[in-house]
């Protein structure tokens, strides 16, 4: 592949991204993704392939980059409980540069590309499993670890894609600065009340 094919494959995924993000796999075309390129259907076609081919493509770019910042976190924190508070921070984080991959998740959840099976079982099994495995060295048996890993990406996802609500009903999230930083300090003592911390730790 030249150069220039991998940057026109590199600029298809982008904005394919961005569109399967915001509308689904199911609300989104070919035509829409070739449109947001600056392409004809054909060089998409020709670069990466049909509407499915570019899925797969986007939701394998998505969990390579999930993967590498997952391993990199769990390289370089403590193993200590607040080590796993450090990796709920990283987490949230990663969401914050990557917010495409929350929302990406979050149509799953609502059954968009309901016909694209085992991505869960390929992409996020391992990755859930992972945090597990590390935390399960540290925390107490009786921590439905599987659980407070889950309520993390639930909440971060729900967060990240639908914010909170003030008091005038307006929605605030991810680029509030303010309700961020709160959002962060909730995760925080959800899990380290979850794994039995101190509360004056946290």
């Amino acid at each position: 592949m030249t150069s220039s094919d991998s940057g026109g494959r590199e600029r298809i995924l982008d904005s394919a991204g961005r569109l399967f993000a915001a509308l689904g796999y199911d609300g989104t075309s070919t035509r829409m993704i070739a449109e947001a390129a600056g392409l004809n259907v054909a060089t998409v076609a020709y670069h990466v392939g049909g509407k499915r081919d570019l899925y797969l493509a986007v939701m394998e770019r998505a969990h390579l980059a999930e993967r590498a910042a997952l391993e990199d976190a769990l390289a370089e924190v403590d193993l200590s409980p607040a080590g796993l508070l450090t990796l709920v921070d990283r987490y949230i984080d990663f969401c914050v540069d990557n917010p495409e991959i929350p929302a990406l998740w979050m149509h799953r959840w609502l059954s968009d590309a309901s016909d694209v099976a085992h991505l869960e079982e390929q992409y996020v099994r391992p990755l859930t499993d992972m945090v597990v495995d590390v935390a399960g060295k540290i925390v107490p048996d009786d921590v439905d670890l599987e659980y407070v890993v889950w309520t993390v990406v639930w909440c971060t996802h729900g967060f990240f894609c639908g914010g909170v609500l003030d008091g005038d009903g307006h929605r605030h999230g991810r680029d509030d600065r303010r309700e961020l930083a709160r959002f962060r300090a909730h995760i925080r003592r959800l899990v380290a009340s979850a794994i039995g911390m101190p509360a004056q730790a946290v």
